[in-house]
């Protein structure tokens, strides 16, 4: 008895963990039909500076410039 509760617990345990990545699939308007997903943005990349020597330095200082 308590083997059959115990691979019913598990098999319940199972199906709540995948039914988030199952919501997260294709994406759909206001009406509910399927639509193209928009694109994800890349994560920005913090600046980072150079000096006319070629040595990092912060972005605000004279003479600086991305590279």
């Amino acid at each position: 008895m308590f083997k059959r509760l115990m691979i019913a617990g598990a098999s319940v345990a199972m199906l709540a963990a995948a039914s988030p990545s199952l919501a997260a699939g294709p994406c759909r308007d206001a009406h509910g039909k399927f639509v193209a997903c928009p694109a994800k943005a890349a994560p920005a990349k913090p600046a980072r500076c150079k000096d006319a020597k070629g040595k990092f330095v912060k972005c605000g200082t004279a003479g600086a410039k991305p590279a």
